[in-house]
């Protein structure tokens, strides 16, 4: 043989036998890569619905809270105002009424938690906003009583939620909205 063939023969020779090595090594990373992400999206989205708190009567088409429901506000944020990372609410969703935002602001005052403003009717934008910015997060909606059943249900993929009476206003659903599997719901009475 030539000498120059020999060294090219050479070269030849340990070519096929790396290469298996380089593409179990891409395809490694790759599914390191993919676990990674799979772990990442495998969040589940916490959000709890409630109804606003006590409203004065007869004080017009968009009646503030009354002292009933302000001291109701305050136990609100006793409850869910714990601060710690953890557990803590990131964000709260309020319609575009008084008593929703009265509601929700002695608790978003104790966490610094930012409130987003939404038109009451609009379910389908609510629930948009909640998964694009806030999956994987804990969230609150304060809304009404015609409109929190439709809200749990449109969250957990049609689960049967009762009616909210009138005068009803401790009730409370916590809906847990897994990336991968099926919804959740526990109905609560808050204090």
């Amino acid at each position: 043989m030539m000498p120059g063939m020999q060294k090219e023969y050479r070269s030849l020779r340990r070519r096929p036998f790396l290469a298996p090595v380089w593409i179990f090594a891409l395809a490694a990373l790759l599914a390191l890569a993919a676990a990674a992400w799979a772990v990442y999206a495998a969040s589940t989205t916490v959000v709890v619905v409630m109804r606003h708190a006590e409203k004065a009567a007869g004080a017009g088409e968009d009646p503030p809270l009354s002292p009933e429901g302000l001291a109701r506000a305050e136990r609100l944020a006793a409850t869910f105002g714990v601060a710690d990372g953890a557990r803590a609410i990131d964000a709260i969703f309020v319609s575009d009424k008084v008593r929703t935002a009265q509601t929700a602001r002695p608790l978003a005052t104790r966490l610094g938690a930012p409130v987003v403003i939404l038109p009451a009717g609009d379910l389908g934008a609510l629930k948009a906003r909640i998964f694009d910015g806030y999956r994987g997060k804990r969230v609150l909606v304060v809304a009404h009583s015609n409109t929190v059943p439709e809200i749990v249900k449109r969250l957990a993929d049609g689960a049967a939620v009762p009616p909210i009476a009138e005068d009803e206003y401790g009730t409370a659903y916590v809906v847990a909205v897994p990336r991968w599997s099926r919804p959740a719901v526990l109905r609560l009475q808050l204090p």
